[in-house]
């Protein structure tokens, strides 16, 4: 039974994982109810845990909800010629003002004080949401009168900010807990214990005055970057994926995969892949990707022989790719674009290699998966219809009409109406009214965690402009690197992956763009490799124990241990996670992001692409200890120093002058002959008894 079918009375705060549970998919596909309401704890450890509310205050919300998707869907079209070039276009600072008020008001409504008051609305939610919305239409009647006070608010706006600041971070911590408002609190101290602290962390300080000027009145605090690209993008993408879900997208994609793959060997781990990406790349959420396509897909990977441990990795590693993939690739590609001052666009060509070559690795470790489960075929689908592939229409169309020069937030609301036109092309698809609404709401409340934390990671940015913070760290890297690329590279990646463990990816990213992106760019590293180096770095930490959220929430659905499907996870991920490496130490790595390396052409990106891919699958093999068959230790010592040897031949190629004082410019071609002599030496020599038992296992 699909949502919009039941009562009125229905639970509003339903993310589109909710629809697991409330279809009845555990009783069809053997999966019990207790392990995915297990699964989705770690869903709202992600996106939070959220209210369900009936009656008037599911109403009240809702319509809340829907006027916020309502304003948005206005906010991308006003302006434009020819047919809307009558509407009245918001203002940026309106519009951040607004976005961030409904934001506010639904994180109170919908995100209780504590457990004890779940599912229902107190008092106190609504006097926070109340003052939070009167401060901001005191700042939009304020103007340009308000804004030019930033320098010198005056007491009114102070006590104004400081309350607002108070009353944003208790939303962020209801909503996605302590980890981020304490960070946000901690920068705001450094901001004013400047004189106080030693050198090189110490600078002039400042007063509460001009931090609540800064913070709270300019566009470079709380509204700054982050939140512009929430308020005019990341909101319009999710409408734009809660349209999908509602008329049946999320569905069809897996079945899709399932028709696909469902009469092959190994059809198993292929669905996983293959559905991972298609109901991944316009969510971006992965740990909702790993627990819906798990939901579907576990059973079939355990008639198919995968161990639970590594069944639950594969379904990780899949959700993952949600969050790197086009058109969506998480709420950071936005903020790559904003920070980088480039199109959305840029941003997709410059995640597609990249894309590419994480689901080669992923298909390669899955083909040797088949080789050691025995790969059996899954059954196929009843009832699938080829005429639901209208599905991907919308998604094609976000690309071809900002090819067509519309900007990313007209091509995703084109997108957005011809996915609401096309679902009426069969009536189980149809949004219809009630299935609008929800379509609507969905598409407000799904984007609260990342919006919310726009606004606070909006506190910590604007404290790093204003003391010099990126710069100084920059400075101290660089220092204890003692000016080598590769440990700077190493020292960045361990702070990203360190910060990524405590909040969410977006956050993440927000941070460590600011204060860890200027190390790399200071050692001549590109922007753009620097910026796509963090934010892979960031989305590593979505499969790191202790929060490893995806590898726990199929752990879950598997029945697993959680520690040894993170452990699995990573097995799947890291031979992938080595690419950002690339960009950043090899003369030729920026060809990866369709970038043509200095003094180069485009021939250097088929060759930097061509040999990462191998040295990739090298690495695969390698860590799964199987190529034609199991491999020896030496084999896959080998198979390991091949995969190096390919996918970082400059670095290799320094270590090699260092140590032997000769210029070796050849280590790709040597890592290709040693890869070659494993899979020769497996193809000609039988195979032990031993190793042939073990692989019809």
């Amino acid at each position: 039974m699909d949502g919009s079918d039941k009562p009125p009375k229905q639970q509003l705060a339903q993310s589109d994982h909710a629809v697991i549970l409330d279809s009845g998919l555990a009783a069809s596909t053997g999966i019990s109810d207790e392990a995915l309401r297990k699964a989705e704890t770690y869903v709202e450890a992600e996106e939070g845990a959220t209210n369900r509310l009936v009656g008037f205050a599911a109403a009240a919300v809702t319509a809340i909800a829907v006027a916020m998707s309502l304003f948005h869907l206005y906010t991308a079209i006003a302006g434009v010629p020819p047919l809307f070039s009558e509407f009245p276009i918001v203002a940026t600072q309106p519009l951040r003002y607004t976005h961030v008020a409904f934001v506010l008001v639904l994180c109170f409504l919908l995100f209780p004080l504590s457990k004890r008051f779940r599912n229902r609305i107190q008092w106190f939610d609504v006097v926070a949401a109340a003052a939070a919305v009167a401060i901001l239409i005191y700042a939009i009647e304020g103007g340009e009168n308000f804004t030019d006070r930033a320098t010198i608010p005056t007491q009114t706006d102070v006590i104004l900010g400081i309350v607002f600041i108070a009353i944003l971070l208790e939303a962020t911590r209801r909503t996605i807990g302590w980890i981020v408002p304490v960070v946000a609190i901690l920068f705001m101290a450094y901001a004013m214990a400047g004189p106080y602290l030693p050198a090189p962390w110490n600078h002039r300080g400042y007063g509460i005055d001009q931090l609540v000027g800064h913070l709270f009145i300019t566009l470079e605090g709380i509204f700054g970057i982050p939140v512009d690209v929430s308020s005019s993008l990341i909101i319009l993408f999710t409408i734009y994926g809660a349209f999908l879900q509602h008329s049946g997208a999320g569905k069809f994609f897996i079945d899709f995969s399932l028709k696909l793959m469902g009469n092959k060997a190994n059809a198993a781990g292929r669905t996983v892949v293959l559905s991972s990406f298609l109901l991944g790349g316009p969510s971006g959420s992965g740990v909702a990707t790993t627990v819906t396509v798990g939901a579907v897909a576990y059973p079939m990977m355990q008639k198919a022989g995968f161990e639970k441990n590594a069944a639950g990795g594969l379904l990780a590693a899949g959700g993952l790719g949600a969050i790197i993939s086009p058109p969506v690739l998480g709420a950071a590609a936005f903020l790559i674009a904003e920070f980088l001052k480039i199109s959305y666009l840029d941003v997709i060509w410059m995640a597609l290699i990249p894309t590419c070559l994480y689901y080669m690795s992923l298909l390669f470790m899955v083909e040797l998966d088949g080789r050691r489960f025995g790969g059996a075929a899954a059954t196929t689908i009843e009832g699938f219809s080829w005429w639901q592939s209208f599905h991907f229409i919308s998604l094609i169309a976000i690309i071809v009409f900002m090819l067509l020069g519309r900007s990313p937030a007209l091509s995703v609301f084109y997108a957005t109406m011809l996915a609401f036109g096309l679902s009426f092309l069969t009536r189980e698809t149809a949004l219809k009214p009630r299935r609008l609404v929800r379509a609507l709401s969905d598409g407000s409340t799904s984007v609260l965690t990342a919006a919310i934390t726009c606004a606070t990671a909006g506190i910590i940015v604007g404290v790093v402009t204003l003391t010099g913070l990126g710069q100084k760290f920059a400075d101290i890297v660089i220092s204890y690197a003692g000016g080598s690329l590769l440990l700077t590279a190493l020292f960045t990646a361990l702070v990203v992956w360190i910060i990524g463990l405590a909040v969410p990816v977006t956050a993440s990213y927000i941070i460590c763009a600011v204060i860890a992106a200027p190390a790399l760019m200071k050692l001549d590293v590109p922007p753009v490799a620097a910026h796509m180096f963090i934010f892979y770095y960031s989305v590593l930490s979505e499969v790191s124990p202790p929060t490893a959220l995806s590898p726990f929430a199929a752990a879950a659905i598997t029945g697993g241990d959680p520690y040894a499907t993170t452990l699995q996870a990573w097995k799947y991920t890291l031979p992938a996670f080595l690419v950002p490496f690339v960009f950043v130490l090899d003369p030729q790595g920026i060809g990866l992001l369709l970038q043509i390396p200095k003094n180069g052409s485009a021939i250097d990106v088929v060759l930097i692409t061509l040999k990462t891919g191998l040295g990739l699958a090298a690495l695969a093999s390698a860590a799964q200890g199987f190529a034609i068959r199991k491999t020896t230790t030496a084999e896959r010592l080998l198979l390991l120093l091949a995969g190096l040897l390919m996918v970082f031949p400059g670095l290799l190629e320094a270590l090699m002058e260092a140590i032997i004082g000769r210029d070796i410019s050849y280590t790709a071609t040597l890592g290709m002959l040693a890869a070659a002599v494993v899979l020769i030496k497996q193809w000609v020599q039988p195979a032990p008894l031993d190793a042939q038992a073990s692989s019809r296992r």
